[in-house]
């Protein structure tokens, strides 16, 4: 089954199990004669709003690409995930609302058989969903589900606090429900603030996950042609889906339909592997005795120097202008490129006097 029939399915037993909650808190509410029983019923069909939002969010990321969105709809179900978390932090905000009401004006609570078999029966209920629909979120990596599966725990945890409160005031006529609930808010409120930074990271332009990046970059230079992996860029467009560039250094002895073949290999492997499209630039590494060799030697030892350099790489000699170009990545110290770019030439002015020199600075966008 793929991701998207599973985040369906779960999303399903979500609206079901909360449908049979509210059923039976509606009908023992009516033969008890329970308003409050009654109303908590209506509750539970509310808190089945957040998997049919889920499973709305879900089919309209499955929309096929067109003209307007060449890249498909999956970013949908990040909007998904923030309305629910949205849902989260406004349960969390009316909570703390009345559980300040509470302490200010506490009440004795009054329970009887009935209700307090409802209670229990809910809190075992939305545990057991809660559990399962965040665990699905998380295998699936879809925040949506995660979000959900939340609400139903945090549901079952400010039941238990008013059940235990309850029982405090009754055998020690001590209350503390005010109290407890407003701790427990605060908590939720926490929580959904979390569950929303998620989505909006992604819709913003997260960075990939250091574990993708070194598995990508492991790939790559596992193959013969490769000598380094440099510039990884990605952009998500959904769980499923990401658009991305990426630059590989080779020998300059291979031919262009080599090159060509070893690009095409690298696509095909994103593609398949890990949803990417990718788009992968050259950067040819001098080889043998020439002078390209003998310059990238001198610039790279010169350069390699600098305590706040990480990385070079994008060596090129244009012999026929008498050029020469190459790319450093600094560390995060560095605030002013410029300043950095003419001490880094001022250095290698002395190494090679006789060639100008244009340096690129390349921020990090993976690591």
């Amino acid at each position: 089954m793929n991701r998207s029939r599973q985040i369906i399915r779960t999303s399903v037993i979500g609206i079901i199990a909360n449908v049979l909650l509210a059923s039976f808190k509606a009908i023992v509410g009516l033969l008890a004669n329970s308003v409050a029983v009654v109303l908590d019923a209506v509750n539970n069909l509310s808190d089945a709003f957040s998997s049919v939002i889920t499973i709305i969010g879900t089919k309209l990321s499955m929309k096929p690409a067109d003209s307007k969105h060449p890249f498909g709809y999956g970013r949908v179900e990040y909007f998904s995930a923030i309305i629910i978390a949205v849902i989260v932090l406004t349960t969390g905000i009316t909570s703390l609302v009345e559980s300040v009401k509470k302490i200010i004006h506490p009440s004795k609570p009054e329970y009887t058989t009935v209700t307090l078999i409802v209670i229990i029966v809910a809190i075992l209920t939305k545990i057991v969903l809660g559990w399962y629909v965040r665990k699905k979120g998380k295998q699936l990596s879809s925040d949506a589900l995660v979000a959900s599966g939340a609400d139903a725990l945090f549901d079952a945890v400010i039941t238990l606090a008013t059940l235990i409160s309850a029982g405090i005031m009754l055998i020690w006529n001590i209350s503390l429900d005010g109290y407890l609930g407003a701790l427990i808010s605060l908590v939720i409120i926490k929580a959904g603030i979390e569950m929303l930074s998620s989505p909006i990271n992604q819709l913003l332009g997260a960075k990939a996950s250091p574990e993708l990046i070194h598995q990508i970059k492991e790939d790559i230079t596992g193959m013969d042609e490769v000598q380094g992996v440099y510039d990884i860029i990605l952009h998500g467009y959904g769980p499923n889906l990401s658009i991305g560039s990426i630059h590989v250094a080779v020998p300059d002895t291979l031919t262009a339909s080599q090159i060509h073949g070893l690009t095409r290999k690298i696509s095909e492997m994103m593609l398949q592997k890990y949803g990417i499209i990718m788009t992968t630039g050259v950067y040819a590494v001098a080889t043998g005795d020439s002078k390209h060799a003998e310059l990238q030697k001198i610039v790279i030892q010169t350069l390699a120097k600098q305590e706040h350099i990480i990385q070079v790489h994008g060596f090129y000699y244009d012999e026929e202008n008498n050029a020469l170009s190459v790319d450093v990545v600094p560390d995060r110290s560095i605030k002013n490129d410029d300043e950095f770019v003419r001490l880094l030439s001022d250095q290698l002015k002395v190494a090679i006097p006789d060639i100008p020199v244009s340096i690129v600075v390349d921020h990090n966008f993976s690591d």
